[in-house]
């Protein structure tokens, strides 16, 4: 997998808190960005497989 380039215009009160909060965690803002970015991205595949799977279970004849 290789890599690309994305440029964002942000303002400046909004590159400020997400230099605060990656300061935080020791990390820099590119990083800050592309961690948090990749978490929603999991959030989202994972909330697709639970709501795949309780439609699955939810055709099946209960076991009880």
């Amino acid at each position: 997998m290789g890599t690309s380039v994305l440029s964002l215009r942000i303002d400046g009160e909004l590159l400020e808190r997400l230099r605060h909060h990656a300061a935080r965690r020791g990390m820099s803002v590119q990083d800050y960005v592309i961690r948090t970015l990749i978490r929603d991205d999991f959030d989202e595949r994972f909330q697709a497989a639970v709501e795949e799977t309780e439609k699955f279970y939810a055709g099946s004849p209960d076991p009880g």
